[in-house]
């Protein structure tokens, strides 16, 4: 994986920007810290920051390519999975390569096809191709969004950058939290509308978009999108497929010329990725697999069974490890370096975040690549087979983002100055945006178009945190950490198998259990879904709220220009668990809302963020 810049002038000529494009490149080094590039034309600036996964030699960029009197130059975040079926086409066409890199063959693709070539790719990607006899710029994302790709448009300018960090060392962008910044930020945050930047100006390439910039215009486009279609297998069918789907996406994101690990927790998913992946180490004579799982000093001494997190994972990954005979490591993480790291967490994603989960991570992946550049992690199942609590009859008449009904909450916070700005109206429109969207068949029930809704609504919001959140906490540790379960194809499959397969036997997740079946053992296979883990110790509330209290009661820190200091403090001093809904998702409760607050303010700070709503 790596970290890729550039701006690009409709007039003015830049050639002389050097300073400016070094400067973006190297705010990226935590992302590459292998090697670096820049390219640099009369009206348009590339850098790239690399992390070296495959073809070491052949794979630097920027990487030029010449095609009769077109000069094509691309700067790529990301990873094919099926480089060698497009190389095939391209060579049928008349093409002849230099390396063995996806980097060459992208570059290929789209000088061949143009836009049309995202049709024939499989990976995760953001990317930029400039064109310099035209003057054409291309950018393109991923379907699912796992690579991030963020940009700012100003007259006759475009910038664009892999973080938001790059894109604000650019002399016209400043960092503004405008009106739109300040309701995604109170009202839907830790998520976000895709597409927003959070700073007035900066925005975000869509997931399954591409955007032209040339001399005249700008145009954003949509390149894919789910289809509902009639699901025409029988079970026994479904299940081979989708076992089939996942076997492949997971074999082909173990390609590598570096180490490659698994994320552990003893869960489903994480144990399916890990146990396929070790059978493939095993059958290619690769060797034992790596596997990490995450706890918390003396969590299982504070550990409270709940709905949102019915088990610890401990026993489970353990019992996995052994199953797989991998060389498993448990991460213990401290809980004040979990405080501190709030911090760090920040600053890596640009925006506040989802506080000490997101603190986790990144230190747990910063301990994973002390033996691996590359991981690959269970996320996006929940979203696509429905494992979370919000899936269940009981939430199907909730008409509001299941995952975030704790609006009453948010709105009781903010400042008198800014009740005026309509919260609930905001998120109302981002929610029923999203509803009316939703691919739909027309002859479905009530409930299996209500459940179309709520998969869309996952798939769209509460996975893209989730991905933002893994890209950022494992890309500043240098860590590449692949998504097999974010395939397209396999959520193209899923969004239109029956929900009465997908909730076998009334199971979360019924469906993908039947087909893991032989892969795992039961003890995993038939466990209750149980979250990513977060610590309970005390220790890490009692740290958060002091931390807390002391900006409260401070008149210059600039969280208190947008809350009601008062009412926030009693409300951290109240012994009365005012927090029965989680924030956001099912992890976010109280001590994780002071750390959201605290995160803010950071942000504030360490931005130095101009406020103007």
């Amino acid at each position: 994986m790596c970290g890729v810049a550039g701006f690009v002038t409709r007039g003015q000529n830049i050639s002389d920007y050097k300073n400016v494009i070094e400067k973006m490149t190297n705010s990226l080094e935590k992302r590459g810290p292998d090697d670096k590039g820049y390219a640099l034309y009369k009206n348009a600036a590339l850098g790239h920051r690399r992390l070296v996964v495959v073809d070491p030699e052949g794979g630097a960029q920027p990487m030029i390519k010449q095609q009769g009197d077109r000069t094509y130059t691309i700067v790529y975040n990301g990873e094919l999975y099926n480089t060698e079926e497009v190389r095939t086409l391209l060579i049928e066409k008349g093409y002849a390569f230099n390396s063995y890199s996806d980097t060459e063959v992208l570059l290929t693709a789209y000088i061949e096809w143009k836009e049309e070539c995202l049709k024939y790719i499989n990976g995760i990607y953001a990317f930029g191709i400039w064109e310099d006899k035209y003057k054409t710029l291309f950018l393109a994302r991923d379907p699912l969004g796992v690579k991030p790709l963020y940009y700012f448009y100003s007259e006759d300018t475009i910038v664009f950058a892999s973080e938001i960090k790059a894109i604000l060392l650019y002399p016209k962008v400043k960092p503004i939290l405008d009106e739109e910044g300040f309701l995604e930020i109170f009202g839907l945050g830790p998520a976000r509308t895709l597409g927003c930047g959070i700073f007035k100006g900066i925005r975000e390439v869509p997931p399954s978009s591409y955007l032209y910039f040339n001399r005249d215009n700008m145009r954003l486009e949509k390149y894919w999108d789910l289809v509902a279609k009639e699901h025409k297998e029988n079970f026994e069918d479904t299940v081979e497929h989708t076992r089939s789907l996942l076997i492949d996406a997971i074999e082909r994101q173990l390609i590598s010329d570096v180490p490659v690990c698994t994320f552990l927790s003893g869960g489903l998913d994480s144990s399916a990725i890990s146990s396929i992946a070790s059978n493939y180490f095993k059958n290619n004579n690769k060797g034992k697999l790596n596997t990490f799982s995450i706890n918390y000093e003396d969590n299982l001494k504070y550990f409270k069974s709940s709905k949102f997190q019915p088990s610890d994972d401990t026993k489970y990954a353990r019992i996995m490890a052994d199953y797989l005979d991998s060389n498993h490591t448990e991460v213990i993480l401290n809980n004040e370096d979990l405080a501190n790291a709030l911090l760090e967490a920040v600053l890596a994603n640009d925006l506040p975040g989802m506080a000490d989960i997101d603190s986790s991570l990144l230190l747990f992946c910063k301990e994973v690549r002390k033996k691996a550049t590359v991981a690959l992690s269970g996320e996006c199942a929940d979203e696509i087979f429905g494992g979370y609590p919000w899936f269940r009859e009981e939430n199907l008449d909730v008409d509001t983002f299941p995952w975030a009904k704790s609006l009453e909450l948010r709105k009781s916070i903010i400042n008198d100055e800014y009740k005026n700005l309509n919260l609930e109206e905001y998120v109302r429109e981002k929610y029923q945006n999203t509803v009316n969207a939703t691919p739909r068949l027309d002859d479905e029930s009530v409930k299996d178009n209500k459940l179309r809704e709520l998969f869309y609504l996952n798939i769209k919001w509460f996975m893209m945190t989730l991905l933002n959140r893994k890209d950022r906490m494992s890309m500043t540790n240098s860590l590449e950490v692949r998504v097999p379960f974010a395939d397209y194809r396999l959520v193209e499959y899923a969004y239109n198998i029956p929900n009465s397969m997908k909730f076998y036997k009334g199971r979360e997740k019924g469906l993908l259990r039947e087909a893991l079946k032989g892969i795992l053992p039961d003890e995993i296979l038939w466990r209750k879904k149980s979250p990513y883990p977060k610590t309970y110790n005390p220790i890490y509330e009692k740290l958060i709220r002091n931390n807390l209290i002391d900006i409260l009661k401070n008149g210059n820190a600039p969280l208190n220009s947008l809350i009601d200091s008062k009412k926030v403090l009693n409300m951290v001093n109240d012994k009365k668990d005012i927090f029965n809904n989680p924030w956001y998702g099912q992890l976010m409760k109280k001590p994780q809302v002071m750390a959201y607050l605290i995160q803010i303010n950071m942000w504030l700070n360490k931005y130095k963020v101009d406020i103007k709503i």
